[in-house]
């Protein structure tokens, strides 16, 4: 799978490992192993997984031992069982051991972001519903938390406020009401997409009266988006979000809703378990 657009990897593997590095290096392996040891080496998923970040922990591993041997076994997107081996190293023992939690910490959490995307996709299969991201993302790692949550098959919608005109709840608020927020960013003509978000019934029709192009059902229970599905009747996009979990998740897709967009994906998936099993050469 190739990085998304606008990643820098040389960035990222320089930042990552200065980080972890510091000025003075890893003082524990230069004073315990010989600078010629060198190590074979396995990345081992320990807990079923959906592998993402499989370059760029290579990446990190090249940047501090340009010579290592890297065999990677699987790739991104990959479903990957208990002890299933997603790649082999070979090289300097110090350089490996340096870069080791660089590597591991940068692929449990993009592995955990696909791993739990893949889970509320499994969920949804067969409803119609496509599941997607959201913006509710780590500051500084917006990319790759999306690209991870593509990995695990979600599609991803707005990477930035500047991708689309989404009007929420503070902006209606603002205008005093759908109608006329949706109306100024008619007459902005932005020749973007003009989203609402509505959480209740009677909002729709004013929104696609003043020309919104996708409506976002917030927080309805599912009789109310049921309504919605059947008011709106297929005349734009319908996306619900707000409280959706694993338990919920399948329900709200049978209400005939075209997304469903889950925050928790990207802001609160629990990183996985991916260790780095190590034997003398």
């Amino acid at each position: 799978m190739a990085l998304p657009v606008g990643f820098d990897l040389s960035e990222f593997v320089t930042g990552t490992l200065a980080e972890d590095l510091g000025i003075g290096g890893d003082v524990t392996s230069a004073a315990t192993m010989r600078g010629d040891a060198r190590f074979t080496a396995a990345i081992v998923a320990r807990e079923p997984i959906v592998i993402a970040g499989l370059e760029i922990a290579a990446a990190i591993f090249h940047a501090l031992d340009a010579e290592v041997e890297i065999a990677e076994l699987a790739s991104d997107g990959d479903p990957i069982d208990n002890g299933g081996v997603l790649m082999r190293l070979d090289g300097n023992a110090r350089a490996m051991l340096a870069a080791e939690r660089s590597a591991l910490n940068t692929l449990q959490h993009l592995s955990g972001i696909a791993t739990l995307t893949r889970r509320y996709v499994d969920a949804i299969a067969g409803t119609g519903a496509t599941l997607i991201d959201t913006r509710k993302t780590i500051p500084g790692l917006r990319v790759l938390d999306k690209y991870a949550a593509r990995m695990g098959g979600a599609r991803n919608n707005r990477m930035r406020l500047d991708d689309g005109v989404l009007i929420k709840d503070n902006h209606v608020a603002a205008c005093g009401g759908v109608a006329e927020a949706v109306k100024r960013a008619r007459a902005a003509n932005t020749g973007l997409q003009i989203q609402v978000e509505v959480d209740r019934i009677d909002q729709i029709e004013p929104a696609l009266a003043a020309g919104a192009d996708r409506l976002l059902l917030d927080n309805m229970a599912l009789p109310v988006l049921r309504e919605a599905v059947q008011l709106v009747a297929g005349r734009v996009p319908l996306e619900a979000s707000g409280g959706v979990n694993l338990q919920t998740v399948r329900a709200i897709a049978e209400t005939g809703v075209d997304f469903i967009s889950v925050g928790r994906i990207t802001q609160s998936a629990p990183a996985v378990d991916i260790g780095l099993d190590y034997a003398a050469r």
